[in-house]
């Protein structure tokens, strides 16, 4: 039976936020980036609506999917990065021979990502109101499911990326940064999926992401309706769907990297 004992993922969770409050670099990659990104693409919508070149809703398309895009990369690097830095201090097999359980491991992560999430997107979203008038909270109760399942969409590829890493080892490890990035172009974050080609869109509806930023754009120009809880649904089934199946190859991955000792060769 699957047993997680709360005061170990506290643990963890205190050791992890003991390590990200001794690194400058870690604490600007996780609040300046996102700062500079709204900023920088913030201005830029506001140039061209001022200049008749977008129009209103469009801003507030390209600011909310830059909030909200940083909720899926805070979440998907809280653990793909966590067990990155738990590799290069060597301290991973410390974690794994102890009674710590691989759940409670993942599980601290989980709640490491969502603070990180929480932490940027407060940020972001006063920014964004004080310097271009977006209210994130004209999302109304959409605003949850919509960030839940960034959130979660986060989590599978966090775990996916760490699954990938241990089975090829250092080879991978840029992985844990390209991913998220690989996957915007598709994910209509910025645009519509009208916009893509073809076949580009038949690989976007396949991402739960995608209905994601579409749902927040059709309830930003429209109110929320039908279609709006109609991807918010298609999302969280994806969601569901692709968890599933990361938690299965994480399991195979790590499984084959004990067996192999292969998991004591990343670490030296």
């Amino acid at each position: 039976m699957l047993v997680v004992r709360l005061d170990r993922v506290f643990a963890l969770c205190y050791r992890y936020f003991l390590v990200l409050s001794r690194s400058s670099f870690r604490v600007m990659d996780i609040v300046f980036w996102p700062v500079m990104d709204l900023l920088v693409w913030g201005f830029v919508s506001s140039y061209f609506a001022q200049s008749g070149g977008v129009v209103s809703p469009a801003v507030s398309f390209l600011v909310g999917g830059i909030i909200f895009f940083n909720v899926l990369y805070r979440a998907q690097q809280s653990i793909s990065v966590s067990f990155l830095e738990d590799l290069w201090s060597r301290n991973l097999l410390s974690i794994f021979v102890s009674p710590i359980t691989v759940s409670e491991f993942v599980s601290a992560t989980y709640v490491v990502g969502v603070a990180q999430s929480v932490t940027v997107t407060i940020i972001m979203s006063l920014m964004a109101s004080l310097l271009y008038a977006f209210d994130i909270f004209s999302l109304s109760w959409y605003l949850i499911p919509l960030f839940v399942n960034l959130l979660v969409m986060g989590w599978w590829l966090g775990l996916g990326t760490t699954a990938f890493i241990l089975r090829y080892g250092y080879q991978a490890e840029a992985l844990a940064w390209a991913v998220p990035f690989l996957l915007q172009p598709v994910s209509a974050v910025f645009y519509p999926v009208s916009v893509l080609p073809t076949a580009l869109q038949a690989i976007a509806w396949l991402l739960p992401s995608t209905y994601v930023f579409e749902g927040m754009r059709n309830i930003l120009q429209g109110g929320a309706d039908s279609t709006s809880t109609l991807y918010l649904v298609k999302a969280s089934v994806f969601n569901l769907l692709y968890w599933t199946v990361t938690v299965v190859f994480f399991g195979k991955m790590l499984s084959r990297a004990r067996e192999r000792g292969s998991l004591a060769k990343i670490v030296v």
